[in-house]
């Protein structure tokens, strides 16, 4: 169990716990949970990269204490 920091630049920071295994849509279910969103409307920097949703954490390199950029679509 991994725990990713998300900032959507707004000053909002959420924690959240998720596996390693996890893909990018399944992250994406659980953090639009949490911020009372659509995941559709989400999109998931890092590094100015956008993540897809059809890979997993593990291969985009997202360990304990990552931090992601949110952004709204």
């Amino acid at each position: 169990m991994i725990e990713v920091v998300v900032n959507d630049r707004l000053g909002k920071k959420v924690r959240v716990k998720c596996l390693e295994e996890d893909t990018v849509g399944d992250f994406k279910k659980v953090l639009a949970l949490l911020l009372g969103t659509q995941p559709t409307k989400l999109v998931l920097q890092k590094g100015g990269s956008i993540l897809k949703d059809h890979i997993t954490l593990y291969d985009y390199e997202i360990n304990d204490n990552t931090n992601l950029e949110l952004y709204y679509s």
